[in-house]
């Protein structure tokens, strides 16, 4: 293994001509990336008046319920909001399809295949996944720098990738792995050339490695409203039990303050 590593020479000119193109190529190919990406992406579509007000309402009831142990809302106020919440929730008066014909009848989940919006999702994961992998197939396999410090054996498959030879020393790093270090490496300069929110930052990439993962998420945001209606309505029974009023006292409260009456 010492004699394959004393025989094996780089050119010095792959120092100019090899490692720091495929470090300027990388920072070009991160911009570029950002603003393929922005041109690819779909623009969110905006949400209808009924779902907006469908979650709205159930934002409402939470806030509702949250601030119930030191509500600054009177009892009047109070059991008329809830009451008014509980009833519509009951009602389905908030879904945005209308209240439901049929209670009973089970639902079947919908098919993301056959889902527009998700279908969308899908396309532009597979739209961000292509470029990405088009510099992997540009940049080839070969030795391109040694290290001036030892390695283990574990970091042999991480810094030789595409140079499948096993006597090779571990110091030595080929350009496909140059060009992975460089492609992780690189997040604080494209951070300060793009900004915080750019698509060149390579930890989003490890997010959303599948092209698949865009629909994944699409598939876990749509909620059945229906449902968390009804669970909200015993939250907001519950909650009428943890009812306590702010202002209750308070002119006593004010007086003692200011040592206007004993406590």
């Amino acid at each position: 293994m010492s004699s394959s590593a004393a025989s094996l020479y780089l050119d010095p000119q792959i120092r100019d001509w090899v490692l720091f193109p495929i470090t300027l190529v990388m920072i070009l190919v991160g911009i570029l990336r950002h603003y393929v990406t922005i041109l690819l992406t779909s623009p969110p579509k905006k949400l209808s008046r009924a779902a907006i007000r469908e979650q709205r309402a159930l934002l409402r009831s939470q806030i509702l319920r949250a601030t119930s142990s030191n509500s600054p809302l009177p009892p009047s106020y109070y059991k008329s909001l809830s009451a008014s919440l509980w009833h519509a929730f009951d009602s389905g008066t908030y879904l945005k399809d209308g209240p439901p014909k049929d209670s009973d009848a089970p639902t079947t989940p919908a098919n993301p295949l056959t889902n527009p919006d998700q279908m969308e999702g899908m396309m532009d994961g597979m739209k961000k996944q292509l470029v990405m992998m088009v510099p992997q197939m540009v940049i080839m396999g070969f030795v391109a720098i040694k290290l001036p410090f030892p390695l283990t054996l574990g970091f042999k498959s991480m810094l030789q990738r595409g140079v499948e030879t096993q006597d090779m020393d571990v110091r030595w790093v080929s350009s496909l792995s140059w060009y992975f270090l460089n492609f992780f490496g690189l997040n604080g300069v494209y951070r300060l050339i793009l900004g915080n929110d750019n698509a060149a930052d390579s930890s989003k990439d490890l997010a959303n490695s599948s092209p698949f993962a865009a629909a994944t998420q699409q598939q876990a945001g749509p909620q059945d409203y229906n449902k968390l209606f009804k669970a909200e309505k015993d939250n907001l029974e519950l909650a009428e039990g943890l009812y306590s009023w702010a202002g209750k006292g308070v002119e006593l409260r004010v007086l003692q303050k200011y040592g206007k009456v004993a406590r």
